[in-house]
């Protein structure tokens, strides 16, 4: 299955892949440049194809549940102080998407989106302590039956575009696609300090299967 998001890349690949074909099969009369230019459309078409990819998953049932809304690795786990939307202590969970991962992204909870806001900034290297800050980002705010939840699409290197079809008001599902970030990145996941958090640093996520922690319950 391709994302609906990569139809407008894909589409200009196969184009590009069958104009191409054709015209160097018939133009050309050398067979080791057709041969070659064939192979490598051929691979552009399959990278991209691999890239857009969108494997259904199976969310795992539980109100208290957070389930990781992208696919790659845990970069860190760490304490911080959140003052956009929290206002207060939290925990960061932050995954690096690498190019060879699926890019769509998930919603971590059920809730309201109570918040959004787009950045525009640089492009930082995903994996760099300021890229939460500098580089171009999405913030989205959701509140839940157990508390506030804040997550970010990060920019990085590569990738150049940010899809976030969110808007204040929406209803947010857990392991309901809304967007991608296109050419790997970065997401961070921002949760009340009083969350059980069941991931560490360099394990690997599957976007809205895998949960990263629970909210404890009330009481």
């Amino acid at each position: 299955m391709i994302t609906r998001y990569g139809y407008d890349v894909v589409g200009v690949v196969v184009v590009l892949f069958l104009v191409g074909t054709l015209v160097s099969w018939l133009l050309l009369d050398d067979r080791i440049v057709r041969t070659s230019i064939t192979v490598m459309l051929v691979l552009l078409l399959a990278f991209t194809l691999f890239f857009f990819r969108d494997p259904e998953r199976n969310t795992p049932s539980g109100g208290d549940l957070v389930v990781a809304p992208a696919d790659g690795k845990v970069l860190f786990v760490r304490d911080v102080t959140e003052a956009e939307y929290l206002h207060g202590a939290a925990v960061q969970i932050s995954i690096f998407m690498s190019p060879l991962n699926v890019h769509v992204n998930r919603y971590p909870v059920s809730g309201t989106v109570e918040y959004f806001r787009h950045f525009p900034g640089e492009y930082l290297v995903a994996f760099d302590e300021k890229a939460s800050l500098r580089n171009e980002r999405t913030h989205i705010g959701i509140a839940h039956p157990r508390g506030r939840v804040l997550f970010k699409q990060i920019a990085g290197f590569i990738a150049r575009r940010i899809i976030a079809e969110v808007r204040e008001g929406d209803a947010a599902v857990a392991g309901a696609r809304f967007g991608m970030i296109k050419f790997g990145s970065r997401v961070d996941v921002i949760l009340p300090r009083s969350v059980t958090v069941h991931v560490k640093a360099g394990e690997s996520t599957v976007a809205g299967e895998m949960v990263l922690a629970h909210f404890s319950t009330p009481g």
